[in-house]
Order: C-alpha cells, then structure tokens, then sequence
C-alpha cells in the first residue's frame, strides 16, 4: 500500500476507535457519527433478505444533498435506460443529507460506513456490486482500493476539481493520488475538471467530458413546483417583489439584512424569504430576532404552511428543509449564500432553472455555473451591503432588466441539460464491459 494511502488508512482507524466519545444526536458531528455505527449493519441485514445475485447492483455515493442530487438525476435516468435491471444503494456522509437519502429511487440508502478495511470489506461481501461510483470530487481511499482488491470498478461522476480545491495540494494529493489511478471511468463536468483530475493521476483514457448532471436535477425541481401546494400557494395569492435567499450562513445575513433593510426604506413592497443552510433554531431564531428588530414583519415557513396569513409580512424565514427549490419559483429575483463564507458558494442552479437572476458574494471561485452565469448578464456579484443593496434597488426599478436577465439564466440552463443522461450512458458501458 503506498506510504500515504496506508497514513491515511491508519488514522480514520484511529478515528473510528475514538469515535463513541463525540458521539450525540444533539450535534450534526454525533448524529454522523451515530449514523455510521448503525449503517453497515443495516445494509448487511437488507442484503441478506433482499440481495439478488443475478442482478447487477450499483453503489453510489455522495457526500451531502448537492452531490446527492446529482446522483438522483444519474440514477433515475439509468433506470429510464434500463428498467429493473439494476439493485441500487445510494450512501451519504453528511447528516444534513439524511432526509434526502430518505427519498432516493434506490434499494437501500443510509451512511456510508466507516472507511476502514474491516467495515468496507463486510459491505462489499454484502452487496457485491457490480461498480462504486463516487460523486463530484470525494472518493474515499480505503473503499477504492478494497474494490479494486474484490475486481470492482470504481468511478467519478459530476467530476469537479477546482484549481482552488484542497484535493489540488498536499496532503490530500498524495493520498488520494493511488484512488484517482485506480477509477476506470470519470465524467467530469467540464475540460478544465477533466485536465485537473488526469494531473492527479487519472488515466486520461478514462475521462469523459458530460457536464453538470446537477443541472437536470435542477430544472426537473423546478418543473416539479406545484403553485397550490400549502407553502406556496399564499405567495401566488398575495404577489409580491420577492427575493428569495437560499442556503444563508450569518456571514450572509450579516451583508442581507442591513442592505434589504436599507432598500425597504424606499419601498415597502420588498418581500423576502431566507432559508438558512441549517435551519435549526439555533440559526433560525437568531435570524428572526435580526430580521424584527429592524422592523421586518417576521413569520417562518411552517407558521405559513399552517395557515398563517401573508397579509402585513415582510418577510418569511424557512424553518425545514426541502422547500428551498421550489421558493425559487416564486421570486422575483435570488440572493445564492456561500459568497461571504469560507467554504465558498452554493448552488446558482436552483435559481436559475427558475428562470430569476441572482446576486451573490465574492467567493464563488468554486463554482463555475455562477461565473458563467454572471459573464452571461444573468447574475451579479457583490462585495458588501452596499453593493447588495444598489442591485436590489436596480432590479426593483427595471423589470425589463430583470426579466431579461432571468430569460438568460433560463436559456443557460436549457443549454446545457443533458448531463445526467450521458453519465447514464457511460456507467451502464461500465458495467456492461
């Protein structure tokens, strides 16, 4: 084993071995933790009862709800292509990932075991795949090289490696480097992803270029929006210029709220709604305390969905998950959080299938759809409060302005669907080969 790879291997044992002392379903670190205790025994109890042999099973993995929705888009359209051919088990890591894995198209979904030899070899002698595909950038060592031990191909879909990523640099090249050597396919988003992951040992033979299949699952979420459903019903009801912000962190709602505060000065109308990235009340009431003390008319999602009325309210803070998506539809225009935050943007997708344009943060090198859609005219970048609140005012007193930059973001992503079919395609070559 190389020298990396077995440093690496000793240490997430270690981990493991001292894992029962962060162990709590009160934090987001224990509940991960709890899950993995957990998983693998459930896996090999749905493997023993329902595992049919003369099927072939695919495992895919994704680390958190991005990734798994790229995931979905790949595994429904396989299941298009070829209808019951395959058993599916889908794995996460985040626990905020947890209600999506729920509601995956799949045989079994839970969190991914520890990766560590013992573990994944007894999930490997469960399921017997006939691939493990990983998702955008996290291939986890140990489980590749057992695979490839067992003679399983491992591989890489919405393959994204950023010049910025910490995969780039050591210590994590050097010990991801045998992982990349060993993948027998990788779709990767774009040409400079697919250049990046061949520097880091990817065999170029391998590398296939079939874009974002995050952009399918996007514009399937968006289609899927129903106009009477009890969370958006009374914002069709009660039309408003609303701007929707998604996946906020406090450095978000930092630049956020002075600056919309700033604009309702001029205008009344401004109605917003923030979902934070952890709606938790730990993060939700610290928010609408923010949001009242400056005069916002403050009610949560949920109060809405149980019959509070829009009439008077200013603003809506979204207390659950799986709703964001589908607010989008009902915005005028998005604020994308992330930019103000270290660990860079989330996704300008949701938005943009929605046919709005967004505003977001100076930290979106991670993600290339944001830089494209703002050379394209169909989003904006902004560097404080003030800036926040120049756009905001701009896009209030131009609708033509801002209609037609969210018919650009609505061509951009008709432009580019396609993805999740072509990773499809070249997994089920996989396997059949």
């Amino acid at each position: 084993m190389p020298v990396f790879e077995s440093l690496y291997a000793a240490g997430m044992a270690a981990v493991r071995r001292l894992s029962p002392t962060v162990s709590s379903r009160d934090s987001k670190l224990g509940r991960g933790v709890d899950g993995r205790r957990t998983a693998l025994e459930s896996l090999e109890r749905w493997a023993e009862a329902h595992r049919d042999p003369a099927r072939p099973l695919a495992w895919v993995h994704a680390p958190s709800v991005g990734e798994g929705l790229q995931a979905r888009a790949v595994i429904e359209s396989a299941q298009t292509r070829a209808p019951d051919r395959f058993q599916w088990v889908f794995t996460h890591f985040s626990p905020s990932a947890e209600g999506l894995a729920s509601r995956m198209p799949v045989d079994w979904s839970g969190y991914l075991p520890w990766d560590v030899e013992s573990d994944v070899t007894r999930a490997l002698a469960a399921l017997r795949p006939s691939v493990v595909a990983f998702t955008k950038t996290e291939v986890w060592p140990v489980l590749s090289r057992t695979a490839a031990a067992w003679g399983v191909p491992t591989a890489l879909f919405a393959g994204t490696l950023p010049a910025t990523s910490s995969r780039v640099t050591f210590p994590a090249r050097p010990v991801l480097r045998p992982s990349m050597e060993r993948l027998q396919l990788v779709a990767a988003i774009a040409d400079a992803d697919a250049d990046r992951f061949i520097a880091a040992g990817v065999r170029p033979e391998v590398v296939r270029v079939v874009g974002d299949p995050g952009v399918d699952s996007a514009a399937q979420r968006a289609a899927a929006a129903d106009p009477q459903a009890p969370f958006l019903r009374p914002f069709q009801d009660r039309p408003r210029p609303t701007l929707v912000a998604g996946s906020t962190w406090p450095a978000d709602e930092a630049v956020l709220v002075p600056a919309l505060t700033a604009v309702r000065s001029r205008t009344s109308e401004l109605r917003l709604i923030v979902a934070p990235h952890e709606p938790d009340p730990e993060h939700v009431e610290p928010l609408l305390g923010a949001l009242r003390r400056e005069g916002w008319d403050t009610v949560t999602l949920r109060e809405i969905e149980a019959g509070a009325t829009l009439e008077g309210v200013d603003a809506v803070v979204v207390d659950r998950v799986g709703a964001l998506a589908h607010l989008y539809t009902v915005g005028a225009f998005a604020y994308v959080g992330g930019g103000f935050h270290d660990a860079g943007l989330h996704s300008v997708l949701e938005p943009a299938a929605a046919g709005i344009p967004c505003i977001f943060g100076p930290r979106h090198r991670n993600a290339r759809a944001a830089g494209e859609l703002l050379g394209a005219g169909a989003a904006a970048e902004v560097g404080d409060a003030r800036d926040l609140e120049g756009v905001v005012t701009g896009w209030l007193d131009d609708d033509m302005q801002r209609t037609v930059a969210g018919s650009v973001a609505a061509r951009w992503i008709d432009a580019h669907r396609g993805a999740s079919d072509r990773t499809a395609d070249a997994l089920l070559a996989l396997v059949a080969s």
